[in-house]
């Protein structure tokens, strides 16, 4: 019985020199593909709209349902802006930034955010294509609507 030959395994070559070769050069091609994984996550991120742009922010999205104060709306930098994102006037004013009360907003905002979910489901599909940042007008950079949304959109 003849053993099968193992895949590259170096042989001599004929003209008898030291160097040897392979049977099948290496093949790099999977280097340039891009991962499926990276293509499926979104990139999102928030940011203030007093904060000054920058083009690494990509596509710009205020979620906020009132007009920010200070900004005029010639010199706002956001690409669309999308209120029926943000938290009803309801929810809004029951959480008036109060940390206490940071978990049940999430859980509350989370369940308005369900009859949007054709709008939440259009941003996760541009965050994939495409950088998307949140744009707030919240003092706080960690409790506010937009980190909520963010999180929604990262993890679908």
């Amino acid at each position: 019985m003849i053993a099968p030959r193992k895949r590259n395994t170096p042989r001599a070559r004929k003209d008898g020199g030291g160097r040897r070769e392979y049977s099948s050069p290496p093949c790099y091609l999977h280097e340039f593909e891009a991962h499926p994984a990276a293509s499926c996550v979104p990139n999102v991120g928030i940011k203030r709209i007093y904060d000054p742009p920058h083009p690494a922010d990509g596509f710009r999205v205020l979620v906020d349902r009132l007009w920010p104060r200070g900004i005029k709306k010639d010199n706002a930098a956001f690409d669309v802006w999308i209120r029926e994102l943000a938290p009803s006037t309801e929810l809004r004013k029951w959480f008036h930034r109060d940390p206490a009360r940071w978990d049940e907003f999430r859980k509350r905002y989370r369940h308005e955010l369900l009859a949007r979910a054709p709008d939440v489901e259009a941003l996760r599909q541009r965050a994939r294509e495409q950088r998307l940042t949140l744009i707030y007008a919240a003092r706080d950079p960690k409790v506010n609507n937009a980190a909520v949304l963010e999180e929604i959109i990262r993890t679908g």
